[in-house]
């Protein structure tokens, strides 16, 4: 079976979210000031004002947004993602504000794929903001992120922080929520006053407007309710697994131990 046919029948199995679809319904909402805040989060994090000149690989690029970022703000991008319908939010993005860009790649593939990631080559940047969990081999994917980083390079992860059993609940209403067409429009009601309504409510009252990232909190609801496979991981685990792999942290954000991704940058250590 090819990684197409699989994939559609992971999700007609409730084992995978539909993420690509989620994603090209955020691409209607998509503007200037949301790509703004991608290049800006992502110059924040990397402790850069400039990208030109940089290799940089985006590992499950989801709607595209990041590799636009990225692109913008002047390296040389090569993207891929699992899903196909993502595949096609990229090639949507790259149509718009890039069209017939050599310097722009975007295709299919996995995480867990070595033969393919074995002929990507290296990069001075490898991002994978959130999706090194929600393949199934967490750890795997994890691993095969590494070789990708040139020395002097850097390695920006989102990951999906460990909650005990509160993560436990999540991993639960994940898989229900991709059963079921009865069971997503229930588990959207139970939850959205608490994962849209409060946060809305906030962010109007402190002025801070849309989410960070670039983001939309409809969508971030719907992407953290379906995301299946899910898999969590603590700070430290992280900090331990890449320290092995003879890379040394350089930036961390975390979500204060509440549900959501700690981020780490981290450099490779050029032996």
């Amino acid at each position: 079976m090819n990684s197409t046919n699989q994939h559609a029948q992971e999700i007609a199995d409730g084992k995978r979210f539909a993420f690509g679809a989620n994603w090209a319904r955020f691409l209607s909402v998509l503007n200037e000031e949301r790509i703004q805040m991608a290049e800006a989060s992502l110059k924040q994090m990397l402790g850069v004002d400039t990208l030109a000149n940089k290799r940089f690989l985006d590992i499950g690029s989801g709607s595209g947004l990041f590799c636009l970022a990225a692109r913008r703000l002047g390296a040389t991008v090569h993207s891929f993602d699992y899903d196909p319908q993502s595949v096609g939010c990229m090639a949507e993005l790259k149509r718009r504000y890039f069209p017939d860009d050599p310097n722009w790649q975007v295709e299919s593939g996995s995480a867990l794929d070595q033969n393919y990631l074995s002929n990507l080559g290296i990069f001075d940047v490898v991002y994978s903001w959130g999706v090194l969990h929600h393949t199934g081999q967490m750890w795997p994917a994890l691993a095969n992120a590494a070789p990708l980083v040139k020395p002097s390079g850097t390695l920006f992860i989102a990951i999906y922080n460990d909650q005990g059993w509160v993560s436990r609940y999540w991993t639960k209403v994940k898989q229900l929520y991709n059963r079921s067409k009865a069971l997503k429009v229930l588990l959207i009601g139970i939850h959205a006053p608490y994962l849209i309504g409060a946060p809305y409510l906030v962010r109007r009252l402190s002025g801070r407007g849309n989410p960070p990232r670039g983001m939309k909190l409809w969508y971030d609801m719907l992407d953290w309710l379906g995301g299946y496979p899910f898999e969590v991981a603590k700070p430290e685990e992280i900090l331990l697994f890449y320290k092995k792999r003879g890379f040394v942290l350089d930036n961390l954000k975390t979500c204060g131990g509440r549900q959501g991704c700690n981020e780490f940058v981290f450099s490779k250590v050029d032996s």
